[in-house]
C-alpha cells in the first residue's frame, strides 16, 4: 500500500496563512460594511445626485427640463454671483490670517511655562464647542446700538458706536470678529501640540549659540512648527469658503447682501427659491474653488512646511 506524502512545512504554513487572511478580509469587510453604506448612501449617491441636477433647470415643483451648462453660464454673468463671491472671498482673506495669528500668538504664550497651562487651553477652547446658533445669538446682542460693544466704543473713543450689523461698512468686519473669537481654540489647540512635540534640546542649543528670542522663534520654532501650521492653514481655509450659521444668523445677509455668502446664496436658491439645479450649480463652483485653493496649498508647501526626516 502507498504510503501519502507528507506536505512540506513550508506548503502547510503558507496554506494557513492564505486561509487567514481570507478570513480577516471577510471580517474587515464585515466590519466596514456600514460606514460604507452609510458613505454610499449618505455621501456619494448625494454628490453625483447633485452633479446630475446641476445640468438641469429642476425646480421643486414644476416640469424638469435638460439644461446643459445653462446653470453655470447663467451664474458667471449674474451680479448677485459675483457679489457674494466676492464676499466669501472678503471674509477668507481677513479670517484666516486673524484666525491663525490668535491661535499661534496664545499657543505660544500657554508654552511658555506660564502657570494653569491646562486650564487655559480648556477656556480658550470652550467657544469652539459651544454651539455656533447660541454664540451668534450673543455677539448679535452685543453689537446691538445699546449692546456692550457699542457702549465700550462708546466710553473709550468719546462718539456714537458705529450700527456694526447695519452698516454695510462694518457688518462684514462684525462677522469676521465673531467668527475668530468662536473657531480659534481648535488652532490653538493644533500648535500648542506641535510645540510641545519640538524637542526642548534644540531650543537649548539655539539658546547657548546666543540666539535671541525673537530670531529663535523665527529661524527654529516656527519651521518645526510648519507642519501644524500647514493643517491648520488648510483646514481653516477649507471652513471658512463654507462660512454660513455666523450671516446667517447675525445680519441675514444684510445689509442688502453686504455679507451673503456663497453657501448662503446656495441655500436662498435652493430652499427658498427652489431652484435645485442653479444650487447645483453653485455647490459644484464652491467645490472647485476650495479644490483649487487646497491643491495650490499643497504645492506651495514643498517651500516652507519642513518634515522630520
Amino acid at each position: 500500500m502507498a504510503v501519502p506524502l507528507a506536505a512540506p512545512p513550508g506548503a502547510v504554513r503558507a496554506a494557513r496563512g492564505s486561509g487567514h487572511r481570507r478570513g480577516d478580509g471577510k471580517a474587515a469587510a464585515g466590519f466596514l460594511a456600514p460606514s460604507g453604506a452609510g458613505f454610499l448612501a449618505f455621501t456619494l449617491i448625494p454628490v453625483i445626485g447633485s452633479l446630475v441636477i446641476s445640468f438641469f433647470a429642476w425646480p421643486v415643483l414644476g416640469r424638469r427640463k435638460f439644461a446643459g451648462f445653462e446653470n453655470f453660464t447663467d451664474l458667471i454673468t449674474d451680479p448677485t454671483f459675483h457679489r457674494v463671491m466676492l464676499n466669501t472671498l472678503v471674509f477668507v482673506l481677513a479670517y484666516v490670517p486673524l484666525n491663525l495669528a490668535v491661535s499661534l500668538g496664545l499657543a505660544l504664550w500657554i508654552n511658555s511655562k506660564i502657570r494653569w497651562r491646562g486650564l487655559y487651553r480648556l477656556l480658550f477652547f470652550i467657544p469652539t464647542v459651544t454651539p455656533m446658533v447660541a454664540n451668534a445669538l450673543v455677539w448679535r446682542l452685543l453689537y446691538q446700538p445699546n449692546g456692550l460693544i457699542s457702549q465700550t466704543w462708546e466710553t473709550v473713543f468719546g462718539s456714537p458706536a458705529p450700527n456694526f450689523l447695519g452698516d454695510p461698512s462694518w457688518a462684514m468686519a462684525a462677522v469676521v470678529l465673531m467668527s475668530v473669537w468662536q473657531g480659534f481654540g481648535y488652532n490653538m489647540l493644533v500648535f500648542s501640540a506641535g510645540l510641545d512635540a519640538i524637542p526642548n534640546q534644540i531650543q537649548e542649543a539655539a539658546s547657548i549659540d546666543g540666539v535671541g528670542p525673537f530670531r529663535r522663534l523665527w529661524s527654529v520654532t516656527l519651521p518645526m512648527l510648519s507642519p501644524s501650521m500647514f493643517f491648520a492653514m488648510i483646514m481653516t481655509l477649507i471652513t471658512s469658503f463654507q462660512v454660513f450659521a455666523q450671516p446667517q444668523i447675525m445680519t441675514d445677509g444684510g445689509p442688502g447682501i453686504a455679507t451673503e455668502t456663497v453657501v448662503m446664496h446656495l441655500y436662498r436658491e435652493g430652499f427658498i427659491q427652489y431652484e435645485l439645479g442653479t444650487a447645483s450649480a453653485i455647490a459644484w463652483y464652491l467645490f472647485l474653488i476650495i479644490m483649487l485653493v487646497t491643491a495650490l496649498q499643497f504645492v506651495g508647501q514643498k517651500r516652507w512646511v519642513h518634515y522630520d526626516g
